[in-house]
């Protein structure tokens, strides 16, 4: 049976995730999280018996996941780009509040259809850029039957102007990519560097965007690399957009943070509350993403 390296599903866990990228390697069964040691055919057999049950839909370079969490069923491409757990994460630290959200860079439309799962009065944009993965997108929001609550938008987010109403949205959300041009690995996969390298905005455009799209006291949500932790509030600063949320994300407390999400507010100023860590890969994992959630203001 040919071996793939992503395919490492874990039973304690309600979504996987097929990023290949080193953190998701709590799928691995490894520490806490092991109640058996499986062997890479067992893990690959698993995975298709749990998350695959219908392939209904999808061709034959596709494949249908199932996101236990909210019974969603998110069509990918094989080989180009797939969702993580961070916008996943992101998704929960943004809360359920928000009554009309955006999110900036929707890939397959994962966080607009969590958004929506969690809050049946929510309605949901989201953007992106790439054709092929705006179809991804509208395929799933229609196949999971929120078509009603979710709109997909092909465009870049520089070219949204008289296309979204200015401080329309009570909340947004980007999963930006976490890359300088020319920084960091580059992928032989199609989609997969335009989801991780910035191309046509940069960070400072994305925060940009988004204050311009959120209404005032409004919150901007990101997820975000933490080499660049000090330029993204730097940069929130300077537009007057003040952090009020921030949360690390780490594979386990005896590792560097690999990821962080902050919430930002539009025209208020609070104090900065640092929430508990998260390690994805510990037994109180999610104690501290409960914790972290956002509530209703």
């Amino acid at each position: 049976m040919p071996v793939n390296p992503q395919k490492h599903p874990c039973p304690d866990c309600t979504f996987c995730q097929w990023c290949s990228d080193e953190r998701c390697e709590l799928c691995l069964r490894k520490g806490s999280c092991c109640r058996k040691r499986l062997s890479q055919s067992e893990q690959i057999a698993l995975y298709e018996t749990v998350n695959r049950k219908d392939q209904t839909g999808c061709g034959s370079d596709e494949t249908m996941d199932h996101v236990g969490a909210y019974d969603l069923k998110i069509i990918q491409p094989k080989n180009g780009y797939r969702f993580s757990l961070d916008p996943v994460l992101l998704s929960d630290f943004a809360g359920n509040g928000a009554l009309k959200i955006l999110d900036l860079g929707t890939g397959c439309g994962i966080i607009p259809l969590i958004m929506a799962s969690k809050s049946a009065n929510a309605t949901v944009v989201g953007v992106e850029f790439q054709t092929e993965m705006a179809s991804f997108a509208r395929r799933n929001v229609a196949g999971n039957n929120l078509s009603d609550r979710v709109e997909i938008i092909e465009s870049d987010i520089m070219s949204l102007k008289g296309r979204l109403e200015p401080e329309g949205f009570d909340l947004v959300i980007s999963n930006p990519p976490y890359r300088k041009p020319g920084e960091g690995k580059t992928s032989p996969k199609a989609g997969r560097d335009l989801a991780r390298h910035e191309s046509t905005a940069t960070l400072a455009d994305f925060l940009a965007v988004a204050k311009r799209l959120v209404k005032p006291g409004g919150s901007v949500c990101m997820i975000y690399h933490p080499e660049r932790l000090s330029e993204l509030l730097a940069e929130c600063l300077s537009i007057k957009l003040c952090p009020v949320r921030l949360q690390m994300v780490h594979g386990n407390y005896s590792l560097p943070a690999r990821i962080f999400m902050v919430e930002l507010i539009k025209g208020r100023k609070r104090a900065l509350e640092v929430l508990p860590p998260i390690a994805v890969r510990e037994p109180n994992y999610g104690e501290n993403l409960q914790a972290g959630m956002r509530r209703e203001r």
